[in-house]
């Protein structure tokens, strides 16, 4: 948890977010041999985070994950495969509202896909697990990207 902050249910609703977690395999070997492509947000603090967004009246979750990552990265469907078994849910306050995230593992697996930012994000980058965890700040993203390493090392390649 990001925050500690006491919230009652009459007073907001939870928001929801669902996202990927896209990654990409720089040699085609070891599943350590991944980068995780993380976004700079061109509003607030500016912060690193994967391809996230809010859930639409009427949408579920996947599909909210991959719009999000199409719309802020230029990412579509038949650029990555979704990694199965995967999944990570976090909760935070924001402004002392509920916040739920969810998460996926998408792998790159169209190498000429270019990323293309929405006006949302300022800046790209693929990184590997050290400098991604530095980068993100927070705690449970740090602990989420390295569960996804984990799992990945457990997994071998389709």
């Amino acid at each position: 948890m990001r925050s500690a902050d006491f919230f009652s249910p009459l007073e907001s609703m939870a928001l929801r977010a669902c996202g990927l977690i896209i990654f990409r395999r720089v040699t085609g070997a070891a599943a350590s041999d991944i980068e995780f492509l993380l976004l700079q947000t061109s509003y607030g603090i500016h912060h690193w985070t994967p391809p996230k967004g809010h859930v639409d009246p009427g949408e579920d979750d996947m599909t909210t994950a991959l719009r999000e990552t199409e719309e802020e990265a230029g990412l579509q469907h038949n650029h990555f495969r979704i990694v199965d078994g995967f999944r990570k849910e976090l909760n935070y306050n924001v402004n002392n509202k509920p916040k739920t995230v969810i998460y996926w593992l998408g792998e790159l697996m169209d190498g000429s896909a270019q990323v293309k930012l929405s006006d949302e994000h300022q800046d790209y980058r693929w990184l590997r697990l050290q400098d991604a965890c530095a980068l993100v700040g927070y705690q449970d993203m740090q602990d989420t990207l390295k569960e996804a390493q984990h799992f990945l090392q457990g997994q071998t390649q389709p």
